[in-house]
């Protein structure tokens, strides 16, 4: 029998932290500052305390730990450093799954000397090979522009020739710089190509056309050293006469980045240099090469590890950071403050002895829980199912502390109200196979997350909300028997036509193709008077009268399940109420919207269903619901016609329901502030008792009184206004909200029938001959399901996921959400590195 009391006590306990968040507490920890690092560093992987900043006053530079929290930058900017030059080489960074922990202080003094040494081999590396490419690309300028040397001194050897012919040339020239030579001078070397327009433009109006430039590509693309770009070159050689020009020339080729190179007009001097040339470019591949491979050999020993390191580095920046949040004592110890779940608190006990073991520290760390009056943050422990759930209701707003959780709900009806728009056999299932497969391959796709793009990423993240919403699409599509826009025959037809007079031609014959107008009061006694066992019967797919009996029914319904969920929300608030120990709003709140509600929506649910069980085609009587509940206002006390009594006493029913609604209307708006106005006492009882989980943090008498002077009865009459106003007008609002339950149900339904009859019809119905034919309907089936998985699954079902957002945000959780805490957020290594906490 005990253990049978402690399982039922287990039970309720469980079921108390699904519907509400876990208990909170305050924590205070006192740590020896020989121990902090390593208490923080298992408590980061424990992940359960949120550290509250108790030096919000201090500037951030002249907190305890800024000094270490630079040496973690500084070994951040040495690793991206590494992370460039490896990208630079473009060489494979093996995937390491393998999270490492938080180094401890002395490994991590020999982390920071191991990046430290590396980084400067590193780049007294590339330094080296920089000059070496430098000096490498110069011999080769300089190569290509001896061989184009031979070129440039015949042409400029005519010229001079040519130019002794035409004029004479002066022996005294001031632009040339005096006394001058009938020899022309030159200058030879290698200029960007881009630049070749602009040099000329520049010779010629610096020299006024007294100096000639001659210029050829180089086939060979040359590179620059420092970011071994490929740079189009060409060699050039300026003809001219006289110093003051080559000064000029050089100037020129100074401002645009050309470099001049000596050349010998001789050819076997030139025939040397050039051999001397070919030899030193032999000697520095060779030691390029080596260059290299040291290079190589080095980013390959830190690829290996680059990885951990990060991981590493990004901890234990996180932990200085954390600690720069703690204040010392007056003893020297470290005191933080803190949040975290009651059922975690001997795990952090054992977390900080662990650590302070780690460090040989001889000062124990004191953990104690404070009573506060502080708000506690909301933490909802959520697993792979319920954890994009959780996601879609915190965006809405984070759960007040132990508010009721929406979520645990919304696991179904989400699903359920998506499958109420999207029902259709064959789209729910294409939906649940793609959320299943990614189920199925999430240890495959968990490991490569970052190399996926953000689209992916949101789908993988709702994988199991996909899967879900399509399993629901299945089972709505059973409901209103449609498979791709067509019918199945399982259960037998109750539709079993038996004279056919009325759908013969004028032929006589029976149209094959003629649709059927399904009358429950037939000529041949169609009907069989027993309903299909399970959703729609498929012949009124055949119906003429298809839309009109399918619209009724889906709308209907969503009344039906509109008056469900509200009425779910209400039942919520009421233990929200109860919880609190709000006894003035169970009766001044809850039990008067209880009761509008009822009168107006569920007496039109009751409606609904007593027509759908007591009339059918043969009564006859068939009374109008819509006008009936419309003159249920207009006609206040009135005789009701004939045609439109439903039942007996209906005139008094419906005179005591309105009676009832308008009385909650002012019940909502006065009982309240006038109780709490009246007896200041009723307004301290109404908030208790509360319980003891909760209790401790809600403000004490001296607060209580204060918000009491600031808020007065008018304030309370405003507020309880508000209220009353917009939940009168959101029972019909919210109602016809629900309306878009069958609007979006017949959209998808009749798209997809068009889609069927204008693209998979049509191309069956083709018959050219039977070499093409085949060809066709494989062209027509790929179209049709392009556009079936585009349009119908992909766009349709963003559009009802977001109206089933809309109908639980609003209409579902409007009705006891306050949605006004704020997330618990600890200090985890895991959050951390999945992007989760910015710090």
């Amino acid at each position: 029998y005990q253990r049978r009391v402690r399982a039922n006590n287990l039970s309720e306990a469980d079921m108390s932290k699904l519907l509400r968040s876990e208990e909170m507490t305050l924590v205070q920890i006192f740590l020896s500052q020989e121990a902090s690092y390593n208490c923080i560093r298992e408590l980061g992987e424990l992940g359960a305390v949120q550290f509250a900043d108790l030096n919000e006053g201090v500037n951030a530079f002249s907190r305890n730990y800024v000094s270490e929290i630079r040496r973690s930058e500084e070994m951040e900017r040495r690793l991206r450093f590494f992370a460039g030059e490896i990208e630079r080489e473009k060489l494979p960074v093996p995937a390491d799954y393998n999270v490492p922990q938080a180094p401890n202080p002395k490994d991590l003094i020999d982390l920071e000397a191991t990046l430290e040494q590396l980084e400067g081999e590193t780049r007294q590396i590339n330094a080296n090979q920089e000059a070496l490419l430098r000096n490498f690309y110069e011999l080769k300028e300089l190569k290509h522009v001896l061989n184009s040397a031979s070129a440039f001194f015949q042409e400029g050897a005519a010229i001079q020739q040519e130019g002794l012919k035409e004029r004479q040339i002066p022996k005294y020239d001031e632009e040339a710089g005096g006394n001058i030579s009938r020899h022309l001078s030159f200058l030879c070397g290698v200029i960007n190509r881009a630049k070749i327009p602009v040099f000329e433009r520049v010779l010629w109006r610096a020299s006024r056309g007294k100096a000639l430039l001659r210029h050829m590509e180089i086939e060979e693309a040359l590179k620059d050293p420092a970011t071994e770009e490929e740079i189009p070159k060409s060699t050039f050689i300026v003809y001219f006469q006289g110093e003051q020009l080559k000064m000029r020339v050089k100037k020129i080729c100074e401002g645009l980045g050309a470099t001049t190179y000596p050349c010998k007009e001789d050819w076997e001097e030139r025939r040397q240099t050039e051999a001397e040339v070919d030899k030193r470019l032999e000697e520095l591949t060779s030691i390029l090469n080596e260059t290299k491979n040291h290079r190589f050999r080095m980013l390959n020993t830190v690829v290996s590890s680059i990885n951990s390191w990060i991981i590493q580095v990004r901890k234990v920046k996180a932990i200085w950071y954390t600690m720069n949040k703690f204040k010392k004592t007056e003893t020297g110890l470290l005191h933080a403050e803190g949040w975290c779940p009651k059922l975690q608190l001997n795990e952090v006990d054992r977390a900080l002895k662990r650590g302070a073991q780690a460090a040989g520290s001889e000062v124990a760390p004191i953990l104690n829980t404070v009573t506060t009056r502080r708000t506690p943050p909301t933490y909802h422990r959520t697993n792979k199912l319920t954890k994009g759930y959780q996601a879609i209701i915190d965006a809405y707003g984070v759960a007040s502390y132990q508010e009721i959780n929406p979520a645990i709900f919304t696991i179904i009806t989400f699903p359920f109200l998506f499958g109420i728009m999207f029902g259709d056999i064959g789209h729910g299932f294409v939906m649940f196979l793609a959320g299943l497969y990614l189920v199925l391959k999430e240890n495959y796709f968990i490991k490569r997350l970052k190399s996926y793009e953000e689209i992916f990423l949101m789908m993988f993240h709702g994988r199991y909300i996909i899967m879900m919403n399509g399993l629901f699409a299945v089972y709505a599509g059973f409901l209103y028997n449609d498979i791709f826009s067509l019918s199945v025959n399982i259960f037998g037809m109750s539709w079993k036509p038996t004279d056919f007079k009325h759908y013969e031609n004028s032929t006589g014959q029976i149209n094959p193709n003629a649709m059927y107008m399904l009358d429950p009061k037939p000529y041949g006694y169609e009907y069989s008077g027993n309903p299909y066992f399970f959703g729609i019967d498929p012949f009124w797919n055949l119906a003429e009268n298809k839309l009109t009996f399918i619209n009724s029914y889906k709308m209907k319904l969503a009344v039906i399940l509109g008056l469900v969920q509200m009425t779910f929300g209400l039942v919520l608030s009421l233990y929200n109420y109860r919880f609190k120990g709000k006894t003035l709003d169970v009766y001044c709140t809850f039990l008067p919207q209880m009761i509008f509600l009822q009168c107006l929506i569920g007496y039109l649910v009751f409606m609904i269903l007593f027509k759908w069980f007591t009339i059918d085609a043969r009564s006859p009587a068939q009374p109008s619901l819509l006008i009936c509940l419309i003159n249920m206002f207009l006609k206040f006390g009135s005789e009701i016609e004939e045609g439109m009594v439903l039942y007996a006493n209906q005139r008094y029913i419906q005179s005591a329901l309105v009676v009832l609604a308008v009385i909650c209307v002012p019940w909502m708006l006065l009982a309240k502030p006038i109780i709490e106005h009246m007896y200041p006492r009723v307004r301290q009882a109404s908030y208790a008792p509360i319980p003891q989980s909760y209790q401790q943090f809600e403000n004490d008498g001296e607060e209580e009184e204060e918000e009491e002077e600031q808020h007065g009865m008018m304030d309370v009459m405003v507020h309880q206004g508000i209220e009353t106003i917009e939940f009168t007008l959101g029972c019909i609002s919210n109602t016809a909200s629900y309306l878009r339950l069958w609007a979006l149900s017949l959209a998808h339904a009749e798209l997809s029938e068009v889609l069927w009859s204008m693209v998979m019809q049509a191309g069956l119905g083709m018959d050219i001959n039977k070499y093409v034919n085949p060809i066709v309907i494989i062209v027509t089936f790929a179209f049709w399901a392009g556009l079936t998985v585009a349009i119908l699954i992909v766009m349709e079902g963003l559009s009802a996921f977001l109206h089933a957002l809309r109908l639980h945000w609003v209409e579902f959780q409007n009705k006891f959400y306050e949605g006004e805490g704020h997330l618990f957020a600890p200090f985890s290594f895991e959050r951390m590195l999945n992007g989760q906490d910015d710090e």
